[in-house]
């Protein structure tokens, strides 16, 4: 590959890793051609771009960002994928349920996820367990309209007992 070759991948993977808030390194070696295609497509369903690059030049383009990835260069040995998405835990719940259906790879090599490193598979269910933006906003909904509802469905519930309480006093008055 020529040098200029080189400068262009490394600068488009630049780019993506700025357009991307997390990536997961995906460790596909082995995988045979059906296997790899049907990863691609449940990537392409669950809205993540799947890159394949070799680790030299995904170290570099690591090394010109801004932020310290150096934890994660020790696990570029082998055949790596990358897996980029805008959802956190996206591709640890796709590689979740591949491993439920019994398949060996892809296996989580590392990631870097909500602004943190997590290196090893066994760090699957940490990442499984990240809540996306969606989800914190919707418990956040769902907090805060819990007092309002406990609230009304108090006033309507103490309007019945109000109205008694008043009827009550207004017979012992007469």
């Amino acid at each position: 590959m020529r040098k200029e070759d080189k400068v262009a991948i490394i600068a488009k993977l630049g780019e993506t890793l700025k357009e991307y808030p997390h990536f997961y390194l995906v460790d596909v070696e082995g995988m045979d051609a059906a296997s790899t295609s049907a990863l691609r497509r449940k990537c392409f369903q669950n809205q993540i771009k799947m890159v394949l690059v070799k680790n030299t030049l995904l170290q570099k383009a690591l090394e010109a960002t801004e932020v310290d990835f150096t934890p994660l260069f020790a696990t570029l040995k082998g055949t790596t994928a990358v897996l980029f998405t805008q959802v956190a835990n996206a591709p640890a719940k796709m590689i979740k349920e591949l491993k439920a259906k019994k398949a060996e790879k892809p296996a989580l090599k590392a990631a870097y996820a909500e602004e943190g490193c997590y290196v090893g598979a066994d760090q699957l269910d940490a990442l499984c367990s990240i809540k996306s933006k969606n989800e914190v906003i919707a418990e956040i909904v769902a907090l805060l309209q819990s007092p309002a509802k406990n609230v009304l469905s108090a006033l309507q519930s103490g309007q019945n007992t109000i109205h008694g309480v008043l009827k009550t006093l207004g017979e012992k008055a007469e």
